[in-house]
């Protein structure tokens, strides 16, 4: 194992005096100052944020989360909140499965634990949704406890501090001892945060801004000029194209003709069109069954999306439905209740192509 013998304490209480006066504001985040005041973070919304910041930027992220906690200001509301809501509330962040996992770890927490979160990082891993980094963040974040935390910011922070040259993904063995040896027992909460607001506005992915880091003096890639470099990656997997159909249908009365996806699955329990399967096929537009009998016609151009780990071609046909028509799937939405940011991204792209 590399050497880390780097001077600990000082390198986590220099961090902390540069974020007391350069800590990014956030909506979530009690600022260090009044936290040293005695204002507590609400865990709610500690976990809120670190759910919907998975794969997910800030700037992103703002918004959607002050809709949440202004309309489920509590985990309470939020755990009596209707499915279909929250999921229409959500469209658009993507990775919809932490939609339904935020659902089931809210109804859990006021089941199991009244309420509240529970303070035992081992209790918090039995929820749904929530793994090692998210755990380590409410426990340390939240209650101020000491646990690690290494996503992608910290991740490259440690690789450029210690000069780590392994490629990710196997170097996060070695990332979380580094991290872990500098991790205070002092303001543990306050340094989660610090570590993870240096990675984002200074040792960012390109141009890091060495010079006025407050970690650059010990810093090893840095003094060997490899910081730019740093994380190294192994090389991505080409990802498959995957083609599909979906059918855009409005009688016309004007309501739309909508399906809820199944729960599990890509999208699963969002509101879409109905379609065919997504595969991987050399045909240009795969064989499928209209939800109801129309004069379905294919609309010029494609829609093209790209999820983790595939490309999506969707075709789309439009027609416009009988006003008796009973599909064989789906269900009429009335155009008085239907809005088109209910939809997730790659649905409302579809949308847009019968505009």
């Amino acid at each position: 194992m590399r050497d880390n013998s780097i001077n600990q304490p000082d390198l986590s209480g220099t961090l902390l005096e540069w974020y007391d006066i350069h800590a990014r504001s956030m909506p979530w985040r009690v600022p260090p100052q009044d936290r040293q005041a005695g204002t507590k973070p609400d865990p709610y919304r500690i976990w809120l944020s670190e759910v919907m910041l998975q794969q997910t930027t800030v700037a992103t992220v703002k918004d959607y989360f002050e809709r949440f906690t202004t309309r489920w200001p509590t985990v309470s509301k939020l755990a009596a909140a209707e499915d279909a809501e929250v999921m229409a509330e959500w469209a658009g962040l993507g990775y919809y499965a932490r939609a339904r996992n935020l659902l089931k770890c809210a109804r859990q927490v006021v089941d199991l634990h009244n309420g509240s979160f529970p303070q035992n990082h081992a209790e918090l891993l039995k929820l749904p949704g929530i793994g090692p980094y998210t755990a380590a963040a409410i426990s340390s974040i939240a209650f101020d406890l000491r646990h690690t935390v290494l996503d992608g910011n910290v991740e490259r922070v440690m690789a450029r501090m210690y000069d780590i040259h392994t490629p990710l993904p196997d170097a996060k063995p070695e990332l979380m001892v580094m991290a872990d040896a500098i991790t205070p027992e002092n303001r543990p909460g306050d340094y989660a945060q610090a570590v993870m607001d240096l990675g984002a506005t200074i040792c960012t992915p390109k141009s890091p801004a060495c010079g006025i880091c407050p970690w650059r003096d010990p810093c090893r890639s840095r003094a060997l000029g490899t910081a730019p470099e740093l994380p190294k990656k192994l090389p991505k997997k080409p990802k498959p194209v995957r083609h599909g159909s979906v059918f855009l249908g409005q009688r016309t009365d004007g309501a739309w003709l909508l399906e809820t996806r199944p729960e599990k699955g890509l999208l699963g329990g969002m509101l879409g069109w109905p379609g065919s399967d997504w595969v991987d096929t050399t045909a240009p537009i795969p064989e499928v069954t209209p939800p109801c009998r129309a004069d379905w016609q294919l609309l010029p151009g494609e829609v093209r999306h790209t999820f983790t780990h595939f490309h999506l071609v969707l075709h789309v046909f439009h027609t416009a439905i009988p006003a008796d028509t009973k599909p064989a799937r789906g269900h009429f939405v009335n155009k008085s209740d239907f809005r088109p940011s209910d939809l997730p991204t790659v649905m409302r792209k579809a949308y847009d192509l019968t505009r």
